[in-house]
């Protein structure tokens, strides 16, 4: 085995993306012998679950995020953590080393963590990109909350009724987790904020359509939970088409087939919150290595978490299409959510300094707290799996506290937990945003990459 050569005697741990799996990878290596290199492509973390609240204006961005130097200071004290800003764009596993940057500098590693998360996916349209942007990182968010903005801005200048209404109808493709939370803030900005700070529209008459190909909404939840989030969504004034497959998208609309036939909604503000697609990385490893990709791209990984052929190489986070393996009972799929993402990353820092001990690595299991989706103000559902009593399902306004509480918690960091305390507790007593500042309005916002 090899090692740097101001480090002759511990092993080189690279670990890609940080993320909630390669933060907690970091945390659980830092008192380890070990050198560790940390590479991203940002130079912070970002708490992706509350992306959206910055997409709509409800929160600004340093509230959800921090400079990666910053969230690891104390592990850089130690001495034995690099952290690198740069892309990873290709994995050689027969050398082991990562290239940056197109090829710009190679660095090696005797161990590999890959955590490089997932992007948008639009089912090979990704002609679609431009004009419904995804959310996946903070100039997504920007984008999204600049058009959101300007539609109301223009909607204003327009004399024609009906091309008023084109700016004022908002699009949400996808049902899911993202498309829900999207849609119920959307309707709380037509509703509650902008209304009386326009003279010739009323926000009030904007539409916000949540549309679903599948049958429901939230399908990850029982259909009784899905049902109350239906239902939740009603009251905010959100309308939604399930059963309703997007078939084109343009700068002035989409077009859908429902039960009914093709169906066209004139829009020019559209949110992409359909697909996810894993990093290309996850391709990348597989060319080299010679491993399985899903159909999304995520790396099918064995029940420690590494690669076959390859016990230097961990994948975790949504790059790995991973299962837990319960001690009773059949391996279940791992959800693509955070706590599994940072459950992941301390496992697979485990499994390595076993690997290091010569002791055997263990399976994953992943701990599942529940699942929680938020809709709007006081409107949310939950199902959390609770010692002894089991599934305990509620929704409506506890739910909400419990949302709101629980992602509270996980924020990093004592400071971003205050502002977005204190954020919240603002907007909910006076339906103001704070972070309505929109710069360079003409600026055509930059093509979303799918």
């Amino acid at each position: 085995m090899s090692h740097a050569p101001d480090s002759p005697v511990r092993p080189r741990v690279v670990i890609i993306g940080c993320g909630f799996g390669g933060i907690e990878a970091v945390r659980a290596l830092a008192r380890a012998e070990v050198e560790i290199t940390l590479i991203d492509r940002t130079n912070h973390h970002l708490f992706q679950p509350l992306l959206y609240q910055v997409a709509t204006a409800n929160l600004s961005a340093p509230a959800i995020s921090g400079p990666i130097r910053h969230i690891l200071r104390k592990e850089m004290q130690r001495g034995r953590l690099t952290i690198l800003l740069g892309e990873v764009t290709a994995i050689d596993t027969a050398a082991r080393s990562v290239e940056l940057d197109g090829g710009k500098e190679r660095i090696p590693y005797d161990h590999l963590i890959v955590a490089a998360g997932a992007t948008h996916s639009y089912f090979g349209n990704d002609q679609w990109a431009q004009h419904a942007p995804g959310l996946k990182t903070l100039a997504d968010a920007f984008t999204i909350r600049r058009r959101v903005l300007m539609a109301f801005e223009r909607a204003e200048r327009k004399h024609d009724e009906a091309q008023r209404m084109k700016c004022l109808t908002f699009a949400v493709v996808g049902a899911g987790p993202t498309g829900v939370e999207m849609a119920g803030q959307l309707a709380e900005i037509a509703h509650h904020t902008l209304p009386d700070e326009y003279r010739r529209i009323d926000s009030r008459r904007a539409r916000v359509l949540l549309i679903e190909g599948g049958p429901r909404v939230l399908s990850a939840f029982t259909e009784e939970m899905s049902g109350r989030a239906k239902a939740q969504l009603d009251m905010l004034g959100v309308e939604v088409l399930t059963n309703a497959r997007v078939t084109g998208i343009d700068a002035e609309g989409l077009d859908y087939d429902s039960p009914d036939g093709p169906r066209r909604i004139d829009s020019q503000t559209i949110v992409w919150a359909a697909g996810v697609a894993a990093s290309p990385l996850g391709r990348s490893l597989a060319g080299s290595s010679g491993c399985e990709t899903d159909r999304a791209g995520r790396v099918v990984v064995q029940a420690d978490l590494t690669i076959p052929g390859h016990p230097e190489i961990s994948v975790v986070g949504d790059l790995a299409a991973a299962k837990s393996h319960p001690k009773k009972g059949e391996p279940t799929p791992v959800p693509g959510v955070s706590p599994a993402a940072k459950q992941m990353g301390r496992q697979a820092a485990q499994n390595l300094l076993r690997r290091l001990r010569g002791e055997p690595t263990l399976p994953f299991r992943y701990l599942d707290y529940g699942a929680l989706a938020t809709i709007g103000r006081r409107a949310a559902i939950a199902s959390v799996d609770v010692p002894v009593l089991g599934t305990v399902k509620f929704s409506g306004a506890f739910a909400w506290l419990f949302w709101l509480f629980v992602h509270i918690y996980f924020l990093i960091g004592f400071r971003n937990r205050l502002v977005v305390l204190s954020d919240w507790a603002w907007a909910y007593f006076s339906f103001e945003r704070q972070a309505r500042v929109v710069a360079d309005p003409e600026v055509p916002p930059a093509k979303t990459v799918a």
